[in-house]
């Protein structure tokens, strides 16, 4: 299932597959830290000879997410099985699941959490299908938030247009050419534009897909570079995930030790809210067929 593919109203929150807010038994009256600013650690040191400070650099910590006020309501023959779904969907989990919540015109927003905490008071409304004062909280190690619509862009590597064709064949055409002359298809420059429409950098996901040898990426506002000293076949994709720092081949093989003297570490590889521009290159034994995708969402604090 695609990502928040449940949500289709502002008062929606979806965790998994667990879809909470109107049309559901599962009700909240308050959202907490989805739309505050994550704590900051901050590198600032203070002057040791004059007032004030050097200012450092400002890193978010973990988004601590609260669904304050949770309502379950059920028919009494019913409640124990309403229940159970949400305790079952609301588990200690090892991976961070997909949260998506939707509260205005803006749409939907995407972090990835896991449940840290688990309130289901039971008193004399359980009976008759009614919990009230119930809570929910959740921890976003990430603490960005993401639109949901995952982009992309594409590039193949440089390759010349074919040009005019002078060696038509020139029977019944005047000099061998007809108007309009067709120059053919458009060259590939290698290069390609993404941009992030948030107020956050984003980390992409790169993938190289041959045949191509020694890709590499590179941003043209900063110059930092995605370079790895290896070949690819045709059919195979070295994945860069820049988040989570990793480099493999296919899907399965590590090929972090592949990244030459001149590219950046993954992690610091990121996209700047606005537009960016990318080039793709390569050995020049490369196939022009090669290319290059990137996948990113826009992120928002």
């Amino acid at each position: 299932m695609a990502v928040g593919d449940r949500v289709s109203m502002p008062g929606h929150v979806q965790y998994g597959d667990l879809l909470l807010g109107p049309g559901t038994p599962y009700r909240w009256r308050r959202i907490t830290g989805w739309g505050d600013l994550p704590a900051l650690d901050s590198g600032t040191i203070a002057r040791a000879d004059a007032h004030g400070a050097f200012p450092g650099q400002l890193l978010a910590q973990s988004r601590v997410i609260g669904l304050d006020g949770l309502i379950v309501r059920a028919p009494r023959a019913q409640v124990g099985a309403v229940v159970a779904a949400l305790e079952d969907a609301t588990g200690p989990v090892v991976d961070e699941l997909p949260f998506v919540a939707w509260l205005d015109e803006r749409g939907p927003l995407l972090a990835y959490a896991r449940i840290t905490r688990r309130a289901l008071p039971v008193d004399k409304g359980y009976t008759v299908g009614t919990i009230t004062g119930g809570a929910l909280e959740f921890e976003a190690t990430d603490p960005r938030r993401y639109e949901l619509t995952e982009r992309t862009a594409s590039a193949t590597l440089p390759s010349p247009e074919p040009g005019l064709d002078w060696h038509l064949d020139g029977e019944g055409v005047e000099g061998g050419l007809a108007w309009p002359l067709e120059f053919g298809a458009v060259g590939s420059t290698g290069a390609l534009s993404v941009t992030n429409q948030g107020a956050a950098e984003t980390h992409p996901i790169i993938e190289f897909r041959g045949p191509v040898v020694r890709p590499s990426l590179t941003n043209v506002s900063t110059g930092d570079v995605l370079e790895y000293d290896m070949p690819l076949a045709a059919g195979d994709v070295l994945e860069v995930n820049t988040r989570a720092g990793t480099v493999t081949l296919n899907g399965t093989a590590s090929r972090l030790y592949t990244a030459t003297a001149r590219s950046v570490p993954e992690q610091t590889f990121t996209l700047p809210p606005g537009s960016v521009n990318l080039i793709f290159r390569a050995d020049p034994s490369s196939d022009p067929s090669a290319s290059v995708v990137v996948r990113y969402r826009s992120a928002y604090w």
